[in-house]
């Protein structure tokens, strides 16, 4: 569904992929890890067009997006929960969700709220006033109702709580279930490995490491070289 072939992008003139390999299977939760500043968001970002590129490609669904805008990659089916969520503050959470939902879509708000009973008990609270997890709840939903194939996750359990980590790993599943793709860039290893079919590892802007779960649990040296800072406890 998705390959990035030798991407290299740039923060001005600063290399930060430099010629990343990625492929992400249709109906897979697929990961990508590592340490802080190894290149993970950048990676997310350079997808959805917001970050400069220079060589390589970016085939989704077959059709190379590298250069399109990023409301034309959006329009196409990627959707983006970035890392700071990028919810509405002043606006409720129906108005968040219906400022970005499409006509007559399969995700309207009583599906939406079937998946998020807690985004339905808050419907009238404004997004300043939700809890961390209710606010990523929302970000997920908010990405949901523009009908997307692809999701891509930044740091979704970033200062959450473990229960609410636990709920967001049931939702991730149950999206899968539903016939979503996801990428994953996320630090907690626990939720990683509970959840996704796929592992890819980011190091100084370079792809070092792909492969199954299993082929995961058959390198131990890449969890401990380089991430050695990602929670790998309570693994079921």
């Amino acid at each position: 569904m998705l390959i990035l072939n030798s991407v290299h992008s740039y923060y001005g003139k600063s290399h930060i992929l430099q010629g990343v390999q990625l492929h992400v299977q249709k109906n897979q939760i697929a990961t990508l890890l590592g340490r802080n500043g190894a290149g993970k968001t950048t990676t997310l970002k350079t997808i959805m067009g917001l970050i400069q590129t220079r060589d390589g490609e970016i085939i989704y669904k077959g059709k190379q997006i590298m250069g399109l805008k990023s409301f034309e990659i959006a329009r196409g089916g990627i959707g983006y929960v970035p890392e700071d969520r990028k919810i509405f503050s002043d606006l409720t959470v129906v108005e968040n969700l219906e400022i970005a939902s499409k006509k007559n879509g399969r995700w309207n708000l009583a599906r939406i709220f079937d998946m998020f009973p807690k985004l339905e008990e808050r419907e009238n609270h404004k997004g300043k006033q939700l809890s961390g997890g209710e606010q990523q709840m929302l970000a997920i939903a908010r990405a949901l109702v523009n009908e997307p194939d692809l999701l891509l996750l930044d740091e979704p359990s970033q200062g959450l709580a473990p229960l609410i980590v636990n709920e967001l790993s049931k939702i991730f599943t149950e999206l899968k279930d539903e016939g979503i793709t996801i990428l994953l860039v996320e630090q907690n290893l626990d939720l990683c490995l509970k959840i996704a079919d796929y592992h890819h590892v980011i190091d100084q802007g370079k792809i070092i490491f792909q492969g199954s779960q299993s082929e995961f649990f058959e390198h131990p040296e890449i969890k401990d070289r380089y991430l050695s800072l990602c929670s790998v406890e309570n693994v079921t």
